[in-house]
């Protein structure tokens, strides 16, 4: 029997290598929404201290399934972003934006808010 490997086995040896490594590049490149989880990106972060009473937070959203602003469900447009009022109550309230994917994972984002009537602000 003749030993020797052959230029055509080297060929289909070297395809199937290339075409799997191909195959678990993109596997891996699509798996990096699963790896990442929600994300949040608040566009117009608001100052801390304000003299309105009622604010807008805008911003986008990727791989989420459900969006909440201060447990009240939220929602977005078809590219992810979101632009919601939220009206202070007098003195400190805290903004809590929270997502969840569709495995259940989550993310937060939490923002403190000072109203100051503009009669009390010297």
């Amino acid at each position: 029997m003749d030993e020797s490997i052959g230029f055509r086995t080297i060929l289909k040896v070297t395809g199937i290598t290339i075409g799997l490594l191909c195959v678990m590049a993109y596997v891996t490149f699509q798996a990096r929404f699963l790896i990442t989880g929600p994300q949040i990106t608040v566009t117009n972060e608001p100052n801390t201290q304000q003299n309105e009473r009622r604010i807008y937070l805008a911003g986008s959203t990727h791989n989420i399934s459900h969006l909440w602003l201060n447990d009240r469900p939220i929602y977005t447009n078809a590219e992810g972003e979101f632009n919601e009022a939220l009206v202070l109550e007098n003195g400190y309230t805290i903004a809590t934006l929270r997502a969840e994917d569709r495995y259940g994972r989550e993310t937060t984002v939490v923002q403190p808010l000072v109203y100051i009537p503009a009669s009390f602000d010297k």
